[in-house]
Order: C-alpha cells, then structure tokens, then sequence
C-alpha cells in the first residue's frame, strides 16, 4: 500500500535519490545550489508543495511537486503539476495514479479551478496514464530562456 506524505528535512536522502534519478531520466544536470534550493523550498512549503510516496517498507518510491497561480480567464485559482517521477521499480502499481489524485485532492481543498501539467511527447508510459485521467489539451508548449 502506497502512503503519501509532505516532504520534511528528515526526506533529504530518500527525496534525493528520486530527484537525481528524475533528472537522469530527463537527461538534465542542475547545479547543486538548485537541487538544494529546491528542497528547502518543499520543505518550508513556500509556493511549492511536494510530496513523497512511499513503499510498505518506508522507502521513497515516487515524488509530485505543485504550485497554485492566479489565472486571468477565471476567478479561481489554477494548480501547476510541476514534477512527477516514480522510481523504476515501483512503476505500474499505481503510485504515478495516487500522486495525481493527491496534488487533485490538493487543488480542490485549495479551491483551484482546474490542475495542469506538461509531459513529453515521447513519455508513452507517463501518456498512457495521463489519457486516462486528464484531458489532453492540443496545446504545444514554448518557451524562451530567461
């Protein structure tokens, strides 16, 4: 049986191995100063949110992390599924399912009126959950470095 809970400063090494592993997957590098700040950002909840899911022996097996904005075509807010990643050996038993329905849970204690993400398109793994319990939107996604 998954659990789900909020990451805390005691998470660091459970978190950190999902995180590193979430980035290989996206072929990404991010200094340490980012990595870090991330953390203490989940931890203290300030604008991001994140959860761990964990195995029946404790482990961290999956992490979501989320942020709520304002939107200008509603009067509610809208909640921003950041990052999903579920460790490799846990996939397929309805951890991904359970982190979704828990960031969901989120949004509508939160009063949001609607939860959005992004998933590459040659994610057909991550896909074939999304189609399952979302919309796909026919949106494409751009963006400019900062």
């Amino acid at each position: 049986m998954t659990s789900i809970a909020l990451i805390t400063a005691a998470d660091r090494a459970g978190w950190q191995r999902l995180w590193d592993a979430y980035l290989v997957f996206y072929e990404e590098a991010l200094p340490e100063e980012t990595t870090d700040d991330v953390f203490l950002r989940l931890v203290a909840g300030d604008g991001v949110h994140g959860v761990l899911a964990h195995d029946d022996s404790g482990a961290a097996v999956g992490l979501v992390y989320w942020l709520l904005h304002p939107s200008t075509w509603s009067t509610r807010s809208y909640c921003y599924l950041e990052d999903l990643f579920v460790a490799p050996e846990a996939r397929g038993g309805g951890v991904a399912r359970a982190l979704i329905e828990h960031v969901r849970a989120q949004a509508a204690a939160a009063g949001a009126e609607k939860v959005y993400w992004l998933t590459q398109e040659s994610n057909t793994t991550a896909r074939a959950l999304d189609d399952t319990v979302a919309d796909l939107t026919g949106f494409v996604h751009y963006e400019i470095a900062g």
